[in-house]
């Protein structure tokens, strides 16, 4: 994902939460994961059900220059994450929130729109080191069962970004494919972007969630990387795996982005 020297690599990942069951677990796909990012070293990296220690490891693992900002949906360290780790070397963190997606966003742990699994965002704004332009991160995760839940959460989302004027760069796993009613609400109703769609693609298509299987080539995006006030140099489906092992049960997606 290479591009000019001001281009920003983002990086968006459902790093499947860490567990010991085999196949496929943490232990295993860790050092394929490490592999993985230390290849591609992305500036912005939105995670989603990312664990406290398994979020801990890949902060170990990734160079002394990356920091992360997250929040476990059940509150403090408990319960999966949608955290972004970012490269401090280029980005300053100005300031963060995070929100649950349901009727009460700044109740810990709230969900009232239909989801049985608490979801939320987490807000970043960040100043880039190199070029001085400001710019806000939101990462995602929405509900994989409630089509109420992820047209509410969309909604929520859509309606914070147009209170915004700065740059956005929107990651996720949005358990819905592109085209479907809550891509349409962000794209049409926050004037975002999809990278995929505009950006010059680097790889072939392929669904994004393969759960260890065979890659479906075409197959649904259900995780994507929008942006607002942004040119795309570059979008890409990773599908990086090691001896057989791939990191997670999803692909990440990337773009090379300026402001």
């Amino acid at each position: 994902m290479l591009g000019p020297v001001s281009t920003l690599s983002v990086m968006s990942f459902n790093l499947r939460y860490a567990s010991a069951a085999e196949p496929n677990s943490w232990a295993t796909r860790r050092p394929v994961m490490a592999k993985l990012l230390l290849t591609e070293l992305p500036t912005i990296l939105g995670t989603q059900e990312g664990l406290y220690p398994q979020l801990l490891d890949i902060a170990h693992d990734l160079p002394d220059h990356y920091d992360w900002v997250g929040l476990g949906r059940a509150g403090g360290s408990h319960d999966e994450f949608v955290a972004i780790i970012f490269d401090t070397l280029r980005l300053e963190p100005l300031a963060f929130d995070h929100h649950w997606l349901s009727a009460t966003p700044a109740l810990v742990g709230s969900r009232s729109w239909g989801n049985n699994v608490i979801r939320m965002v987490t807000w970043i704004r960040f100043a880039d080191r190199l070029t001085g332009t400001q710019f806000v991160a939101v990462n995602t995760h929405f509900d994989h069962e409630s089509e109420n839940s992820r047209l509410r959460s969309a909604e929520f989302v859509r309606d914070r970004i147009n209170d915004l004027t700065l740059p956005i760069v929107v990651t996720g796993d949005f358990n819905a494919a592109a085209a479907s009613p809550a891509y349409e609400i962000l794209t049409n109703g926050a004037q975002l972007v999809d990278t995929w769609l505009v950006g010059p693609r680097t790889t072939p298509a392929y669904g994004t969630f393969h759960g260890y299987g065979p890659l479906v080539p075409d197959g649904p995006r259900i995780d994507w990387i929008l942006t607002r006030g942004a040119t795309v140099e570059a979008a890409a489906i990773n599908t990086y795996r090691h001896g057989g092992q791939y990191p997670s049960d999803h692909l990440p997606v990337q773009a090379s982005i300026t402001f």
